[in-house]
């Protein structure tokens, strides 16, 4: 016997489907356009090719906006007969094109870097220049920190995704900052060039790490070891509690009693999280003690963990038929022979 239900509570989460959280991404469109004039009109001013570094970089985060926007807006959208889990996994390819277009922004800059090194320009306005770099910067700190704690709030790896590269952005201008300031001070014009080689460096291990998070997401990667070990603790409780009545009714030890779990398999979709696992009871309940178990069991992980759709498999304790689908490759619960194989008999 299989059941499924989905658990989902966070706040805006309907039965239609994840939430949606587009606002977030016209929020970070509109961020990205008045950050790319402000760095431009500073490289204009100064003529460094660290702000010009600066400057392509969040003209990435414009278009990386937009596709965040349509990933979103897909996500959003509810199970079909079509996508019956949903589509929420569209945000991962948002992240990976974020990925993929941040390579090509450091590329850009380095090999522009290189040029301006071998080739050193003297630069003006340097004040005026910083001073318009600076207000880019802090706008660009103020969004990457409402989007980061929007996309843990409604685990969204598209927005944790444009919080990250904005906030790498706000550290790479710092740098492009300090090496403007530093070429000002003392008149080496190759500072410029070596900030802006580095800021490159910088932005290409942002896009590794976003791209290997994406990927891991496409590949049904297992929930976090934090939520893997409140799954089992609550199911080793149940383990635990259910020993402790069969105990008080005198039935310790006899075979066909207790309550057991195995083949624990958990993925992270987005905004959702997914388990299945086999629930072992008592050969004498009956369907109906079965579902309520299982209604009761759901109900205590979805307090524990918001978002989390279960999809559970009843069978009797004693069956052997019961432990023949175990999957390969499953978390263990109960770090004994109950997570590969039937328990021994009581003679045994």
């Amino acid at each position: 016997m299989s059941t499924q239900r989905s658990t989902a509570q966070p706040a805006e989460r309907s039965a239609a489907g994840p939430a949606d959280l587009t606002r977030f991404a016209w929020l970070s469109i509109a961020t990205a356009i008045a950050t790319i004039a402000l760095k431009a009109g500073a490289w204009a001013m100064t003529g460094s090719v660290g702000l010009l570094s600066d400057a392509a970089e969040s003209t990435v985060n414009l278009v990386a906006a937009v596709v965040a926007l349509i990933a979103l807006k897909v996500a959003a959208q509810g199970a079909t007969q079509r996508y019956l889990y949903g589509r929420a996994k569209a945000e991962y390819f948002s992240a990976a094109v974020e990925g993929a277009m941040i390579f090509v922004a450091a590329g850009v800059i380095l090999v522009t870097a290189v040029e301006r090194f071998v080739h050193p320009q003297e630069l003006e306005n340097v004040g005026w220049g910083l001073l318009v770099s600076v207000i880019a910067s802090v706008l660009n700190g103020a969004v990457a920190f409402v989007l980061i704690r929007a996309g843990r709030r409604y685990r969204s790896i598209t927005l944790r995704a444009d919080g990250r590269h904005l906030l790498t952005d706000v550290w790479t201008s710092v740098g492009v900052l300090v090496g403007v300031g530093l070429v000002a001070l003392t008149g080496w014009e190759r500072l410029d060039a070596v900030v802006a080689f580095a800021v490159g460096v910088n932005i290409i291990v942002t896009g590794v790490g976003l791209v290997s998070e994406s990927v891991a997401g496409l590949l049904d990667k297992a929930l976090s070891d934090e939520d893997n070990a409140v799954i089992t603790a609550i199911l080793r409780q149940r383990v635990a509690a259910a020993a402790a009545e069969e105990a008080a009714a005198g039935h310790a030890g006899e075979t066909g009693h207790g309550v057991a779990f195995h083949g624990l398999q958990t993925r992270d979709a987005g905004q959702e999280k997914f388990m299945n696992v086999h629930v072992l009871v008592p050969d004498d309940w009956s369907v109906k003690r079965g579902h309520d178990y299982i209604e009761d069991l759901e109900a205590e992980l979805a307090a524990a963990l918001p978002g989390l759709r279960v999809l559970t498999h009843l069978e009797p304790i004693s069956d052997p038929a019961s432990y023949e689908d175990i999957p390969a490759a499953h978390i263990p619960i109960h770090g004994d022979h109950r997570d590969t194989d039937a328990p021994p008999s009581p003679a045994g």
